[in-house]
């Protein structure tokens, strides 16, 4: 003989056995199995007879069936085998037979259920809008305030008095949001024995409700669980904690599905306050039992509970933002040391030249770039680039530019045609971003220079004599990632005994100093010009003079210099 046990529920304990070839399960008093449960529907669900197997099937019912610890309802026929546990919104019944079976498929106890800790968001819990009613039968309420501290239990028994202190002690200790939270509600069923649920709701940055941490002392876990908008709004909205004895027949919440269905008898709602008296949240318990009604007393206490909550949750938040910037911190030391990995390790060792380098971001990581590049046919590369924006976004892309340059620069000999296949890279990778670039390809043999601009700023080219040039502005393409129908032009350069290549970033020229004045690509000119034809003297100064001109006034943007020369030979 097959049967089902009723595990909680008005019947719990209670045998249903399954006589016939169907066995229907519902709220519609001619049905097999009755449940008196307002989120039942009528006809809810049946088991079915058919050759050896009973099969377990939905009938369409609004909240759905499930079967064991499965998150999704029950869809077509499920075959059962003994031990399975059916779920019928808050009531669970368990598949039996009177055949001995292994102790794996015994049925789980059937005594009464222990409360169940969830997280919100696991839970599918959300908040309904409901309409409110004319009228209002809210029995007592409490004002709040961030500084009412205060436990007052006179009428309390003893026990909630030694529960109030254990709960100050826990919240003490407890750090970690996820943490606090779950520590109120087990500590207010220790206190409120009469409780079927209690909720947490805490508004998002943004002004969204977010249900965080529920507690059930029914089975119905994985229903998903409605929450008032109204009752949350009203209590954060009026800093007011509410005692409602009968919420069910309460006109001010008569229209409100999440009470109508779980057919809430008594409920408390008390609001969570910052230091600055600013409503952030909301704390709950209700109950379905009818003999056992909150009272004034428990609103007085259900409040000292929330203050105390609220100043734990603080203090947890306050702990988390710290932890979070420490691990910031490091996340960012370390991609600072990742991008550095991407910069040269080393300057080029070419016979009679002589190189200069600098770089230093305004955040840990930044948006410039400098490389060498030495060719297999002994060509060398000098590249400079600055990729719009700061921070990880641009460093990203300076990582994804450091490789692609080697891979376009070895694959194509030309370096106008290397530059035109690196842009089609880069907008391939569709980042919405784009980047300047300068490239100089050195050939030592011949002592020339071929240069390939895409939207930066000319080189400076300091002549012995003190002349500057600036090749290649009339060829300048457009930044690399803004389109890629369109090719890149070089231009040749020879480089002389004493001549000197200065490239630079934006970041110098630009930086601007306490008083709003800019640097300018004049002055860097001026300092070009005057600086000689030493390089490794050259590049040192230049910073130096920006320096100097910022004074006290902080690095605006990432600064990249790079200079080169031909001392002899």
């Amino acid at each position: 003989m097959y049967f089902l046990v009723a595990n909680n529920g008005p019947q719990a304990g209670r045998k249903y056995e399954l006589k016939g070839d169907k066995s229907i399960l519902g709220r519609h008093p001619d049905c097999h199995v009755v449940i008196e449960v307002g989120a039942v529907s009528r006809n809810h669900c049946h088991v079915i007879h058919e050759g050896n197997e009973y099969k377990v099937e939905d009938l369409g019912s609004r909240n759905g069936t499930f079967l064991n610890d499965e998150p999704e309802k029950i869809n077509g026929r499920r075959p059962l085998k003994v031990g399975d546990v059916i779920r019928v919104c808050e009531v669970s019944f368990t598949f039996q037979s009177d055949a001995p079976v292994a102790a794996s498929q015994q049925p789980a106890s059937t005594g009464a259920p222990a409360a169940k800790l969830l997280d919100g968001a696991g839970l599918g819990a959300f908040l309904a809008d409901d309409d409110k009613g004319s009228g209002s039968t809210i029995m007592s309420k409490l004002e709040v305030s961030s500084s009412s501290r205060g436990i007052s239990v006179t009428a309390s028994p003893e026990v909630k008095l030694n529960a109030m202190i254990e709960i100050m002690q826990n919240l003490g200790r407890a750090l970690a949001l996820d943490e606090v939270l779950p520590q109120v509600l087990k500590s207010l069923f220790k206190i409120f024995v009469q409780a079927d649920r209690g909720f947490i709701v805490m508004s998002s940055p943004d002004g969204k409700l977010i249900p965080r941490w529920v507690r059930l002392r029914r089975e119905d876990a994985n229903d998903t669980l409605r929450i008032s908008r109204t009752i949350i709004r009203h209590v954060m909205e009026s800093k007011e904690a509410i005692l409602s004895a009968d919420a069910a027949s309460d006109e001010r919440f008569e229209m409100s599905q999440s009470i109508a269905d779980f057919r809430i008898r008594s409920m408390m709602c008390a609001p969570l306050l910052d230091s600055e008296g600013n409503a952030f949240g909301a704390l709950q318990i209700d109950t379905l039992d009818q003999r056992q009604r909150f009272t004034k007393e428990d609103l007085a206490l259900l409040v000292s509970t929330a203050s105390q909550a609220a100043l734990s949750i603080q203090q947890a938040q306050l702990h988390e933002q710290a932890l979070m910037q420490k691990e910031m911190e490091r996340d960012m030391k370390l991609a600072r040391e990742v991008q550095h990995g991407f910069l040269p390790d080393h300057r080029p060792e070419i016979p009679g030249y002589e190189f200069s380098d600098y770089y230093q971001p305004t955040a840990e990581v930044g948006g410039d770039y400098f490389d060498y590049i030495t060719l297999p046919d002994g060509r060398v590369a000098v590249i400079v680039a600055d990729v719009v924006g700061h921070g990880v976004a641009a460093a990203l892309l300076t990582a994804k530019l450091s490789s692609e340059t080697k891979f376009a620069l070895f694959s194509e000999p030309s370096p106008a045609i290397a530059v035109t296949r690196l842009n089609e890279r880069i907008c391939a990778t569709n980042m919405q971003r784009f980047v300047t670039m300068i490239m100089v390809v050195i050939d030592p043999a011949k002592n020339h220079a071929t240069i390939v601009n895409a939207g930066h700023m000319a080189p400076l080219v300091r002549r012995k004599n003190g002349e500057i040039e600036e090749p290649s502005e009339d060829i300048a393409g457009l930044p690399l990632g803004v389109t890629d129908a369109l090719g890149y032009e070089q231009c040749e350069v020879e480089i002389r005994q004493g001549d000197t290549f200065t490239l630079f970033t934006d970041g110098l020229n630009e930086s601007i100093d306490s008083g709003g004045a800019f640097y300018t690509i004049d002055r860097l000119r001026d300092q070009v010009r005057k600086l000689g034809a030493n390089p490794g003297i050259a590049g040192p100064a230049i910073i130096e003079d920006v320096r100097n001109f910022l004074g006290k006034a902080p690095q605006n943007d990432d600064m990249c210099l790079v200079c080169f020369g031909r001392s002899k030979g």
